[in-house]
């Protein structure tokens, strides 16, 4: 287990849903840290339990064991009061930017608003100066803050998520599948800006997808999830290229690639994993 005296520690983490004999069983036993500055890849296909995980992280799914400690701070079931001061430094991004943004506010109004509700701001003309600040980071135009999410295309609406992500200056930025409802140049797009945000503010990421592919261009690390529990985990250039457990080769082997008769190699290879039930 890669070790870290700051950043995120996850031991043995348990989240289901429901009660005693009808309990589900979502995550079982998870353990992963993420240092400063790092990216943590958690990959698995749908209903594995990525998404499950990073709703724990935020307070928002079912811990039933194991514990949750950020810089130093256990906040494993923090009661809603002592949430919020986590939550400046805990920040998400989520897969549909179009239903995470409000298409009735401007979005001045959108990136305003966690600085609102976190007193970050002393007065309007300081938020407008963070709000100009937020937008030149992202990549988008002073101009922007007076328009709505509706005039935007699907990669300016997630850049507008993300700036609104980075507007209390986290420490951890929780993705979930950030780039999945875009198309291939818009995706390459929004993952080189995740790369200069990590540099220029040294934000940490818990980048969750289901396409290994993508997973390898932004992670350090790769924890893989099958069915709730981490089957692999380690660097990233050998998790992505060099995969020692079936079900990640499989995930590789469904990364398409531009040579049509390697392509139909790796559907062949990827049908005889799943006939083995791998």
């Amino acid at each position: 287990m890669h070790q870290v005296h700051d950043g995120l520690h996850v031991r043995d983490l348990r989240v289901a849903y429901g009660k005693r004999r009808r309990r589900v069983d979502i995550v079982h036993g998870v353990s992963f840290d993420i240092a400063p500055g790092e990216t943590l890849g958690l990959v698995g296909e749908s209903g594995s339990g990525k998404t499950t995980i990073g709703r724990a992280l935020l307070g928002l799914a079912p811990v039933v064991a194991g514990s949750i400690t950020f810089r130093g701070r256990d906040i494993t079931r923090l009661p809603r009061s002592r949430r919020r001061a986590v939550a400046r430094d805990i920040q998400v991004v989520f897969q549909d930017p179009v239903s995470s943004l409000n298409p009735s506010m401007t979005i001045e109004d959108i990136l305003v608003e966690p600085l609102r509700v976190a007193g970050a701001a002393e007065s309007r003309a300081e938020a407008r100066a963070r709000i100009r600040e937020l937008l030149r980071q992202v990549g988008l135009p002073d101009d922007t803050g007076t328009r709505y999410p509706n005039e935007f295309s699907g990669g300016q609406r997630q850049r507008i998520a993300i700036a609104r992500a980075l507007a209390l200056r986290p420490s951890l930025i929780i993705c979930d599948e950030p780039t999945s409802a875009l198309d291939v140049t818009t995706q390459a797009r929004v993952l080189e800006l995740l790369h200069e945000i990590q540099r220029d503010a040294g934000a940490a990421y818990l980048f969750i997808s289901h396409d290994l592919g993508v997973v390898r261009e932004v992670s350090h690390r790769i924890a893989v999830l099958r069915d709730g529990e981490i089957v692999e985990a380690g660097d990233g250039e050998q998790i992505s290229l060099r995969p020692s457990h079936p079900y990640t080769q499989r995930l590789q082997l469904a990364t398409p690639v531009p040579d049509p008769v390697l392509q139909a190699e790796r559907r062949q290879k990827r049908r005889e994993l799943l006939r083995s039930g791998a």
